[in-house]
């Protein structure tokens, strides 16, 4: 097994990486929506793309905080 050093801020977690170019992704395939869904679905599935890059700061916060967070992107998914 491969020895790892340990993550020196989120950028370095795997799992921020990994969102951080589901939203990247989001962002370019949503800019060819028709304009008129600017506001409607767009911002939507937008906010929900990037609620994902809300768990970069949990890793250095409380497991009582982590599970708060982990509430509110759950309410955000299922508002979109």
């Amino acid at each position: 097994m491969e020895k790892r050093k340990p993550a020196m801020s989120f950028r370095d977690l795997d799992v921020w990486q990994k969102a951080h170019q589901l939203v990247l992704g989001i962002y370019k395939i949503t800019k060819a929506f028709p304009k008129e869904e600017m506001y409607g679905l767009t911002s939507q599935i937008r906010r929900s793309a990037a609620s994902v890059n809300y768990w970069k700061g949990i890793w250095t916060q409380s497991v009582i905080d982590m599970i708060l967070y982990s509430k509110i992107l759950y309410s955000n998914t299922l508002a979109t």
